[in-house]
């Protein structure tokens, strides 16, 4: 990864920074730069995202040392194409980058470093992007930030901390007046905006701001919460901004992973993860996990794929509005999560006649048992899903006996020869000793290891393969080993596994 050019590559093209004055005698400034953006990405689908970024923007894409990070150079006339990714989670602007940056032994000289750092850095380009960004993105009120899980817990070798900023300065101080030499000239900056008082000349308006630091790795001195509040400090003694951790303007990151360090901008409020589910249920995929799954399928025309386990109908979802040549069919067992997918097709139909588009989709909703498809026997081409982790859906014991059958009538109803499975699961063991025991079926192709609300998940391709259903040793109902105890429970309703309420 290499550091911007403090001054940015420019050139001249045709989009509009607005100015303070001149916009109203019909000029703008003119001025496209080019800029390196970063984005949060599912981990594991960092080359996923990757492909999309050269498919979509056709740009290339470096991907970061920290897992869950991914690089690539944009002219700012296509800042809006970068909103559309889909496997992105969150967007900034960087501001500087350093491969190799040289911290202290002491813990007070390396922050005193960080405070030098602010007034050195090349914020000009960085900024211009950010108010670009906020003329492009749409006003959705008040910033919010979802709350951390209970499984999103983070040791002190990867902290993730936002600092309050004390002792807020709103004058310039002695010897550093507005547009003085080494501090940003507020009334000139790309920022621009003035408040008129009436007998007195406009003056710049006083924006706010928070630093967040995300920091990784156990040889640091310091932690995150000292990084961001020394940093920050010194961020806003240069710019004399107004410290405000909710109703901010700017968000300053500082990403530092051992030797490694970011400084950005944030151009997303909230995760676009967020951006088809409204009614969520206990185990909601994100939409650019979803979306990392859909592209490890490789969907094509006229395939009918199929989420026997749908919960909320995030994976299905994603599909219909990312690859309309195909047909999806999302069921579940449960009454309620039927309920939470039909609302969630509801309400993305409904943005979109909102929106004067097409307004259907490809996707219809079933509940059934997943262990009796109402399907017809090699009908589907793909399978999507994601399987109960025995955490907050039933449990291990229980699902040593609820994975063979699944898989035994996925393969049914799967393709011979042609036919996929993408297949989400955190309880690895169990997964693969039944895979193992269905040599004939299924053939395990391609695993992708990612990170789901804290737990280590792996996302397994399998194949099916040519053998006639019905026709395999492994068409023998057997029930799994678990260790050493072999389990002789006869098999039961999805109702009752997933409740737990097998013996």
């Amino acid at each position: 990864m290499s550091s911007q050019d403090s001054e940015g590559q420019q050139c001249p093209l045709a989009v509009g920074v607005e100015t303070s004055q001149s916009a109203s005698d019909g000029e703008t400034d003119c001025e496209v730069i080019t800029v390196t953006i970063g984005a949060t990405v599912p981990t594991g689908f960092e080359n996923t995202a990757a492909e999309e970024v050269q498919e979509k923007i056709g740009a290339d894409a470096t991907i970061s040392k920290d897992r869950g990070r991914i690089y690539f150079q944009i002219t700012t006339d296509k800042l809006s194409q970068v909103h559309h990714l889909r496997s992105v989670d969150n967007l900034f602007v960087v501001v500087e980058e350093y491969d190799n940056y040289q911290f202290k032994d002491s813990k007070e000289e390396t922050l005193e470093d960080l405070q030098k750092l602010a007034s050195k850095l090349p914020w000009t380009n960085a900024l211009k992007v950010w108010k670009l960004n906020t003329s492009l993105k749409k006003k959705r009120g008040p910033h919010r930030r979802p709350q951390a899980k209970k499984d999103d817990v983070e040791t002190d070798t990867m902290e993730t901390v936002t600092a309050e900023i004390e002792k807020l300065q709103l004058e310039p101080t002695t010897g550093q007046g507005v547009g003085e030499a080494g501090s940003p000239d507020l009334e000139n900056s790309p920022l621009g905006e003035q408040q008129e008082v009436e007998g007195q000349e406009p003056v710049p308006k006083v924006l706010k701001f928070r630093v967040t630091c995300s920091r990784a790795g156990d040889k640091h001195s310091f932690s995150s919460n000292e990084a961001a509040r020394d940093f920050g400090g010194a961020v806003q003694d240069f710019f004399l901004w107004k410290a405000d951790m909710t109703k901010f303007d700017i968000e300053v990151l500082l990403n530092i992973h051992n030797v490694e360090v970011v400084i950005g901008i944030a151009l997303t409020e909230e995760s676009l993860h967020r951006r088809n589910i409204t009614h969520f249920g206990p185990t909601t995929l994100r939409s650019t996990l979803c979306y990392g799954m859909l592209r490890l399928s490789k969907p094509q025309a006229s395939d009918v794929i199929l989420d026997p386990m749908c919960g909320t109908g995030a994976i299905p979802l994603e599909g219909a509005i990312e690859w309309q040549q195909a047909f999806y069919l999302a069921g579940d067992n449960n009454d309620m999560a039927v309920s939470r997918t039909v609302n969630n097709i509801c309400h993305i139909q409904k943005k979109r006649l909102d929106k004067s588009s097409t307004p259907g989709l490809p996707i219809d909703t079933v509940q059934w048992d997943l262990c009796h498809l109402p399907m017809r026997t090699s009908s589907v081409d793909i399978i999507i899903t994601d399987m109960p982790f025995g955490k907050r859906m039933g449990s291990r014991k229980n699902n040593w006996d609820l994975y063979p059958p699944c898989l035994r009538e996925m393969a049914r109803v799967s393709r011979p020869g042609s036919g996929k499975a993408v297949i989400l699961t955190q309880d690895k063991k169990c997964f693969q000793k039944a895979i193992s025991r269905m040599g004939g079926l299924w053939r395990k192709h391609h695993t992708v290891w990612v990170n789901v609300g804290g737990l280590h998940a792996g996302v397994f391709l399998l194949k099916r393969t040519a053998g006639i259903f019905g026709q395999t040793p492994e068409d023998v109902r057997e029930p799994l080993e678990e260790e050493s105890v072999q389990i002789t429970t006869p098999l039961h309703s999805i109702d009752d596994l997933l409740a737990g309420s097998v013996p």
